[in-house]
């Protein structure tokens, strides 16, 4: 996807210049900027996917409910021993909660974790046969599954347009403006798949993590070694507050 034209000329007349003008001639409508991030990010990370490892769908499922309030790193670090022992649903079905819970009692909440990954397993062969859904309205009929998590199986697994929200995509995408005053996850989401390609939205959803992960960082943005900042309503915010302090 080439840049729009407007892009085309913002950049030419410089990024420090444009911010200095007082009307706002060169500042871009949202669908440019959704148009300028795909660009970049299809330049730059043209291969985005999740860093949870995993080799089935019901694999995937165990990592994305462990990962709630937990780093991908440390799930990677109990799901290895936890397959082992619970290597399919049928397994993980009869399981005692004691059990479960020595194997994911490193990460957060490992109580509630232990109770929703039983009665995943459960749900999903007393209702689905054994087999991942594909729908994010059947997956969240099980334990532990809520939309973002549902939203991350339908498009990981099964390449739907389903955009996880979670904080990072919440973060990135107030920041640099692709959403508005977004009120809660749900809301995020819809402004997102607004302007996002169908065939866009699996990826965009990787985009945004790992740019929040790495870059737009929640304490300290990166906005030194971060490739769109002329995009990002943060750092434009930011350079206009420095330029009037230093004036």
């Amino acid at each position: 996807m080439s840049l729009p034209r407007r892009w085309q000329r913002h950049l030419f007349f410089g990024f420090t210049k444009t911010l200095s003008l007082s009307k706002n001639k060169y500042l871009l409508t949202k669908k440019e900027k959704f148009a300028a991030l795909i660009a970049h990010f299809e330049e730059h990370m043209p291969v985005a996917e999740t860093e949870l490892h995993f080799g089935s769908p019901y694999e995937l499922l165990v990592a994305v409910i462990l990962s709630a309030q937990c780093t991908d790193k440390r799930v990677n670090q109990i799901t290895p021993q936890f397959f082992k022992h619970f290597p399919d649903p049928e397994t993980l079905s009869v399981a005692s909660h004691d059990a479960v819970y020595e194997q994911v009692k490193s990460c957060s909440y490992p109580n509630n974790k232990a109770r929703n990954l039983i009665g995943m397993a459960q749900t999903l062969l007393n209702e689905f046969n054994g087999i991942v859904p594909d729908s994010v309205e059947a997956l969240q009929k099980m334990p532990g599954v809520g939309r973002k998590t549902a939203n991350v199986i339908a498009s990981v697994v099964y390449n739907k347009p389903a955009m996880a929200v979670d904080t990072h995509v919440f973060r990135v995408s107030e920041r640099i403006g692709l959403t508005t005053n977004a009120k809660n996850p749900l809301d995020s989401e819809k402004q997102l798949v607004k302007y996002l390609p169908e065939a866009i939205i699996p990826k965009a959803h990787h985009w945004l993590i790992l740019h929040g992960r790495y870059v737009c960082k929640a304490r300290k943005p990166d906005c030194e070694n971060c490739g769109i900042t002329p995009l990002c309503n943060y750092f434009r915010k930011q350079y206009k507050t420095k330029a009037t302090t230093k004036s």
